[in-house]
């Protein structure tokens, strides 16, 4: 599923990095958050869809990492602690946008390039064109539709689907109940076969 670090790797490894982070050494911090870098981009840039904005918030995750990663004790995985800062930190993003708008939910100018939310269930690549401008329309629906989700359920959405995480992983890095998790992916799943009825009654 991701390729940064395999769990032998993190097993050994991490946790004598995350100790020299704690004394202070920055290179033993770039090299960690060099495991999780594209995961922590992509999961950023699924939840803003602008390309920019989602480094400039990888960056400022990181330094919020990097500031606090004294107060690590490993009672959850490092993978986890560090979702829970990136997410945190982009949802704060996102509310402080939709204060700062016209009360829209998300700006619908921006669409989704490069990272398809829908890749796993997309046909392969070698459809006729017309089947690939069927697809094209479909992941455009797709990616307005979960822009319109809130910052939360934009999150919990996207952890599940797209990063194929637990729901425990999942509450421990939202800081909230499984339940809670479990109850924002049912709104969440039923918001958005409301707002793609036809695609559901397509399929």
């Amino acid at each position: 599923m991701h390729t940064e670090a395999t769990p032998a790797q993190a097993d050994v490894s991490e946790l004598d990095l995350v100790k020299q982070c704690q004394a202070g050494d920055t290179e033993a911090f770039d090299q960690l958050m060099g495991r999780y870098r594209t995961r922590v981009f992509g999961m950023i840039y699924n939840m803003v869809h602008n390309e920019q904005d989602a480094w400039d918030l990888a960056q400022e995750s990181f330094l919020k990492a990097w500031k606090s990663i004294g107060r690590f004790r490993g009672q959850s995985s490092f993978y986890t602690w560090i979702y829970r800062i990136v997410t945190n930190v982009t949802i704060d993003w996102l509310r402080k946008k939709q204060v700062k708008g016209s009360g829209a939910e998300f700006d619908d100018a921006i669409q989704l390039k490069d990272i398809d939310p829908a890749s796993r269930t997309v046909p392969k690549a070698d459809a006729l064109p017309h089947q690939r401008m069927e697809q094209r329309e479909i992941r455009t629906r797709i990616d307005d539709a979960i822009a319109q989700l809130s910052p939360e359920h934009r999150a919990v959405i996207l952890m599940k689907e797209i990063e194929d995480m637990q729901y425990h992983e999942i509450a421990e890095a939202l800081g909230c109940s499984i339940g809670t998790v479990m109850s924002r992916l049912f709104y969440a799943r039923k918001k958005l076969q409301n707002l793609l009825r036809d695609l559901y009654e397509n399929v």
